[in-house]
């Protein structure tokens, strides 16, 4: 390497160890706390918000396609043909949501990058909420696309910014994964029809845990036919290591062929695939299992805001918004001392200076582990300074 390039490294390296490292009293980023969970913790980190990822069909199902296959193709997708156990997959998918097709992708995030590469064109104009996720903007970026965003859910804001830069794609979460929050996707999707917009809405966080047996939160609310495009991170409800893309049946013909995620990244795997067929089968007879869930986060939720806690959630992701790094800092190591573990999210996947601590909840929660988080919460508010966080100063202004 050489000395100009070391030397460029080494300033990054140093600059991000005086920000997010040497600050913190353990000498790790904010996210790592000082323990690790035990047998007795109450863990609010995973995103298997149906508390599938162990069931016995879905290991049974990946653990048949592995002793029973007589190779695995790792090759690109672009390969495979129409008998395959992925556009198998790919059609019980687009049954299951109400679409004419879907692509099954590597990630969510090579979902959104490859999906927006496609549709939108060089300087096409695009607006997004300003708290969709990352992958989105990739993909806005990827396509040479010119990013209008809107703020937080305010409809108007986004029909003021159509107005001004005309006719192109809405982007937006159905169900945001920091706050928990949930768009407000009718009025979005009318004011998309009425500028002659296409619509993208991100499912990542919604899919399986909201409408007809889980198929998402714009089946609940009667809009399959007026969005354009879905998409999906399988890595949530689905508790597996994929994305997918909801579309019209044309599209899917020649994305394969024409989205670098597709064309330069290796297919999933036979046995993945058998998992995730498994998985949708669980989740369509899950409607036990979402009714705990929804349960269980309407109790936290309420709890919360009884105690004063600022919470905007409307959903199974409940965030704990601290702010300051230093007052996150303490609410972490607090909770973690008490055997609670959130996840803590801070820049760049929250704006500076408004971290928290994401707590998300699964169907296999007991009561008396809501009811011990609630405790918890009420005991540490003078310790960790929640009386003087901005948060709570907004809520109660």
């Amino acid at each position: 390497m050489s000395s100009n390039l070391s030397d460029f490294v080494d300033k990054k390296f140093k600059a991000a160890y005086e920000e997010s490292i040497r600050p913190r009293k353990n000498g790790k980023p904010l996210v790592l706390g000082n323990r690790v969970p035990g047998p007795y913790s109450v863990v609010l980190q995973s995103n298997d918000y149906l508390n599938v990822s162990k069931h016995p069909d879905i290991v049974r199902a990946q653990i048949t396609m592995l002793e029973n296959s007589c190779r695995e193709l790792v090759m690109s997708a672009v390969f495979l043909h129409e008998e395959s156990e992925k556009f198998r997959f790919e059609k019980a998918m687009a049954d299951f949501v109400g679409f004419e097709s879907s692509i099954l992708c590597q990630s969510g995030w090579a979902a959104n990058v490859g999906l927006l590469q496609i549709i939108a064109k060089e300087n096409s104009p695009v607006y997004i909420d300003y708290f969709a996720h990352m992958s989105l903007w990739e993909g806005i970026k990827a396509a040479g696309a010119v990013p209008y965003p809107f703020r937080h859910n305010d409809v108007g804001h986004m029909e003021r910014q159509i107005k001004e830069h005309g006719p192109g794609i809405v982007i937006v979460d159905s169900l945001y994964s920091t706050t928990g929050d949930i768009a407000p996707l009718g009025d979005i999707v009318d004011v998309a029809e009425r500028y002659g917009c296409f619509s993208v809405v991100d499912e990542s966080h919604s899919l399986g845990v909201y409408g007809k047996k889980g198929a998402g939160l714009v089946d609940e609310l009667g809009l399959t036919d007026r969005v354009n495009f879905l998409t999906a991170s399988l890595a949530k409800a689905f508790a597996g290591r994929a994305g997918i893309i909801f579309c019209p049946e044309q599209f899917a013909q020649y994305y394969p062929y024409m989205a670098f995620p597709a064309i330069f990244s290796s297919t999933l795997l036979p046995h993945e695939i058998a998992g995730l067929q498994a998985t949708l089968d669980v989740i369509m007879d899950g409607d036990d299992r979402r009714t705990r869930m929804h349960e269980s986060a309407k109790f936290l939720r309420e709890g919360l805001d009884d105690l004063g806690y600022n919470v905007v959630s409307q959903s199974q992701i409940i965030s704990i918004e601290s702010g300051l790094d230093s007052d996150t800092e303490l609410c972490r190591d607090a909770l973690e001392e008490r055997d609670i573990f959130g996840s803590v999210f801070v820049a760049p996947a929250t704006p500076k200076n408004r971290a928290l601590i994401r707590l998300s909840l699964h169907s296999g929660l007991k009561r008396s582990e809501i009811e011990h988080v609630l405790k918890v919460c009420e005991e540490i508010r003078g310790e960790v300074n929640m009386w003087e966080w901005k948060s709570t100063k907004r809520k109660s202004g």
